[in-house]
């Protein structure tokens, strides 16, 4: 992995140091609260009043408190995702305040920001390496990225008889709900799009393969016809920008440019044009700002309001748990949730699923402290690796925790098996060869 050259690295660690990262969150947490403003003049279900607006400025205020963790941790994989939680239950907590759902706002604002503090606390801090009793070889290890690129191939050519189509994007959705994959495709088509070949793909990048990470990203293009997600046709572009961001700035100001940059562009670029939705601009607002944050803390609105009248889950969501128990309700929450709210299938992460779903807001917070530890093991597994390779190869994880549920995130999407292979990885694998 070569070094940056002198001048980049003196602006890296400029930008890396306590004063910078102080600012870039603080102005990270306004974006963010910015952004909120503009979205509800689009988003029906997001509310905003000027009346109550200097409620909500105390509030993000006293919760940007939170952030300055950001600046005193070091980088880990509990970092990358916890800077991602931390913008949406901010986002929840201005959201909050506005509300017309019923449901009890305030003690829902309560504790969705003790959840996340005691989420952040082992996620940020729970860093000792698991001690390694299985350890690759170099050459291992790889025959094992050559191993996944061949599972890759397959996987792609078996989901491609159930369903390939070359759609536009904003046509998705009429075609979408008719898929329908096997068990084992679908588990299949999550690891390797959503671990795996990001996995590789860092791995050939920081080796220098350049040609190798080339093909992944052709290979994760791949998954868009078969899947019908924005994620996936976003997934390739997604990885170059860390790749470049990671080249040029430290791993912790990475994590946080990572949202920071792109929501600030979407408010310039819906402010400056005053476009509308439907624009170029507007349709870039509309992935960013919109759907990758504002949705994902509006869901945690939503589910506080569904599960302040109805039953509790009391985890029977899970699949392997629904057998076993009793459950008011057999279809899955997101599916539940649209026959609720005519939103589409509204997915949310582990703080509203795992949380209020599951246990109501009183107790949420204690399963957002072990939902912590559960992440934290990707620290500890990850431990002795370079950060910029951690970052990478986790890359798209945060975006999967913001929207499915933790138990969905490590079975379906593949961060169990990523924890795995960070652990089994040999630790000179980056080592500059003699």
């Amino acid at each position: 992995m070569s070094e940056p050259s002198g001048i980049i690295r003196d602006l890296r660690l400029r930008l890396d140091s306590k004063a910078a990262l102080t600012l870039l969150v603080l102005l990270h947490s306004a974006v963010a609260c910015l952004s909120l403003i503009k979205v509800a003049t689009f988003q029906y279900y997001i509310s905003f009043s000027e009346e109550r607006v200097w409620i909500a400025v105390i509030v993000a205020l006293g919760f940007s408190v939170v952030s300055l963790l950001f600046v005193v941790a070091r980088f880990s994989f509990g970092y990358f995702a916890g800077f991602y939680f931390y913008t949406m239950i901010l986002g929840f907590l201005w959201i909050d305040v506005f509300s017309y759902y019923s449901y009890p706002q305030l003690p829902a604002g309560i504790s969705a920001a003790l959840a996340l503090v005691l989420f952040l606390l082992p996620v940020l801090f729970v860093k000792a390496p698991l001690r390694q009793l299985v350890t690759l070889s170099n050459a291992g290890f790889e025959h094992l990225l050559t191993a996944i690129l061949v599972v890759s191939i397959g996987t792609i050519a078996v989901a491609s008889t159930y369903n390939f189509r070359l759609v536009a994007v904003a046509n998705i959705y009429e075609y979408r709900g008719a898929l329908d994959f096997p068990g084992p495709v679908r588990y299949l088509v999550g690891w390797v799009s959503s671990m795996l070949l990001p996995f590789a793909f860092a791995c050939y990048w920081l080796l220098g393969h350049r040609w190798r990470a080339g093909l992944v990203l052709i290979l994760l293009l791949f998954f868009y016809p078969i899947t019908l997600t924005k994620f996936a046709f976003f997934t390739p572009a997604w990885l170059i920008v860390l790749a470049v961001l990671s080249r040029l700035l430290e791993a912790r100001t990475s994590a946080i440019a990572s949202i920071f940059v792109p929501m600030l562009l979407g408010l310039i670029l819906i402010v400056l044009t005053g476009a509308s939705i439907n624009s170029i601009p507007g349709k870039y607002f509309d992935l960013v700002n919109i759907r990758m944050m504002a949705t994902a803390s509006s869901a945690l609105d939503i589910y506080n309001n569904f599960f302040s009248s109805h039953p509790l889950t009391w985890f029977c969501q899970i699949s392997v748990l629904k057998p076993l128990t009793h459950c008011p309700y057999q279809a899955p929450l997101a599916v539940v949730m649209q026959e609720a709210y005519d939103l589409g299938n509204l997915n949310a992460s582990l703080f509203a699923t795992e949380g209020v779903a599951s246990v109501g807001l009183y107790l949420a917070p204690l399963t957002a402290l072990a939902s912590g530890f559960v992440l934290a093991l990707g620290n500890r597994a990850s431990a002795g690796l370079p950060a910029r390779f951690v970052l990478m190869s986790s890359g798209v994880l945060p975006h999967v925790l913001l929207n499915v549920p933790l138990s969905v995130a490590m079975l379906t999407h593949g961060i169990a098996i990523l924890f795995l292979l960070w652990y089994v990885m040999p630790r000179s694998l980056f080592e500059p060869k003699s």
